[in-house]
Order: structure tokens, then C-alpha cells, then sequence
């Protein structure tokens, strides 16, 4: 459960922490679209490579941004094997009755594995560097313009970045429950899969409990401190685009323009 690292917020004073948060969201997403765009070794290579250089340019732990990868680990060794299997090909790799695992159907696999890797690191970079608060300031300013439409972009944005702020503690909390419920004698790794999931209730109703006492918690502090939406706020710190951002947009378009020549342009010899 600790392991899950989206939502949290690494502090420092990079050139990417230092850039706009409208700027790390749609860079993020144009990424995002790199990815998706890759198809060859080479745009792979040229991703995990850029990923690296965020990643020293950031200046968080390698380590600390591939825990975020771990998590979804069995999906992505699962994602692999299923393509792998039952992806079709003529040149086979290994046959056993009915099972084959083709050359084709195992690249396909290794490509959409590397894609959810790439996916998840690119994505807890933007948290690891964006503090809430400034990610909530970012979201709101980018849903602005669809409010002539009756979009509440503060209130949307704030939801948001609570849900996103909360996952790493009600992991921490859903953590904390299971030790004392396994101190208490309890059993959840044993038994069939009906008798796995009636031995989660200890573990799902003070979990629940626990979450809307701490959004009761959250909704008191916030009138406290008189909080009434979004009309009339304003803000200490107003965003601006620098040039750093101007940098930032031209990296992220240079590597989507990269692997689009890469997918559709002549063929590397």
C-alpha cells in the first residue's frame, strides 16, 4: 500500500518544480501523447531517454519515481504475457499445446508494457513536482474558459487535487488497518476467493469510517477559514508564463514531432 506514490509532492527547487503548473499539465498531456505515438525501438529509446533527463533536470530520486511503477506491476507483467500468448504471428517462438507465443504477439507486448510504464513515471513526475495547492491553482486556470458553458472550474479543480492529495494517506490508513487486523488474528490471504473477499469487510469498514471522518475533518477546517467557492478568491502567488515554459512546450512538441516522423516517416535503414 505504501508503495502507491501518486499524489505526493516531492519538495525542491528544479527547473521543472520552478515551471508553471498549466505548463506541467499540458506538457504532461502532450507526453502522454508521445507515448501513444511510439511504435518503433528507436521512439521507445528516445522516451525512457527523455523520461531520464526529466528526472536529473527534476532532481528526484530515480528510485523514488520508479516506486511508482510497482504497484500496477502485475498488470504490466500481465499485459505482457497476454499479448505475448495470444497475439497472432508467424514466427513462432515457443509452442505448447495450445499455447504459442509468437515474436509478433511478444514485441506488442513488450511495446504496451513499456507504454504503462512510461504512462505512470510521466504522471508521478507532474505530482512529485507540483505541490497541490499550485495544482489546484493550475487545473482551475485551465477549466476557466469553459465556465461560459456552466463548467465550476474552481470547485472541479479543487476535487480534483483533494481526491489526488488524499490516495497516498488513506493508502497509509488501509496499511495501518490491515497490521491491526492481522494482530487482532485475522486471515486475508487464506482461503478461496469469496472467503478473500467477506475477510476484507474488517479492513473496508473502518476504512470508511476512517475517509468520511477525515472529509468531515476537511469541511470544517475549510469553513473555519471561511471558504465559500470560488467567486471573488484571489490568490497570493498570480501564474505567469516564462521562458523557461516557452522551453518546456518546445521540448515536448520537438519529441511528439520526433516519434510522428518516427511512425510515419520513411523508414530508418
Amino acid at each position: 500500500m505504501l508503495d502507491i506514490t501518486l499524489g505526493q509532492y516531492y519538495p525542491g527547487n528544479s527547473f521543472i518544480h520552478r515551471l508553471d503548473p498549466r505548463t506541467k499539465i499540458l506538457s504532461t498531456l502532450l507526453l502522454i501523447v508521445a507515448v501513444f505515438l511510439a511504435n518503433t525501438a528507436i521512439g521507445y529509446a528516445a522516451l525512457c531517454a527523455m523520461v531520464l533527463f526529466i528526472i536529473l533536470v527534476s532532481g528526484l530520486p530515480f528510485m523514488l519515481v520508479l516506486k511508482s511503477v510497482k504497484p500496477l506491476l502485475f498488470i504490466i507483467v500481465l499485459t505482457l504475457v497476454l499479448h505475448a500468448v495470444m497475439g497472432q504471428g508467424e514466427h513462432v517462438l515457443y509452442q505448447w499445446k495450445f499455447i504459442k507465443v509468437t515474436e509478433e504477439g511478444l514485441q506488442l507486448g513488450v511495446q504496451m508494457a513499456m507504454r504503462l510504464i512510461l504512462l505512470l513515471m510521466i504522471s508521478s513526475i507532474l505530482t512529485f513536482t507540483t505541490s497541490p495547492i499550485v495544482l489546484t491553482d493550475g487545473i482551475e486556470a485551465l477549466l476557466r474558459p469553459f465556465r461560459v458553458v456552466g463548467v465550476p472550474a474552481h470547485e472541479l479543480a479543487m476535487m480534483m487535487t483533494i481526491a489526488l492529495r488524499f490516495i497516498p494517506t488513506l493508502m497509509e490508513e488501509t496499511d495501518r488497518i490491515i497490521k491491526a487486523q492481522t494482530a487482532r488474528g485475522a486471515d486475508f490471504s487464506g482461503g478461496n476467493l469469496l472467503v478473500r473477499a467477506k475477510n476484507m469487510l474488517p479492513i473496508l469498514v473502518p476504512l470508511f469510517i476512517s475517509a468520511f471522518r477525515r472529509a468531515d475533518d476537511l469541511a470544517v477546517a475549510m469553513e473555519a477559514r471561511c471558504y465559500r467557492g470560488g467567486e471573488g478568491r484571489t490568490r497570493m502567488h498570480q501564474l505567469a508564463y516564462r521562458s523557461g515554459d516557452v522551453m518546456a512546450f518546445v521540448f515536448a512538441f520537438a519529441m511528439i514531432g520526433l516519434l510522428a516522423f518516427l511512425r510515419w516517416g520513411p523508414k530508418l535503414v
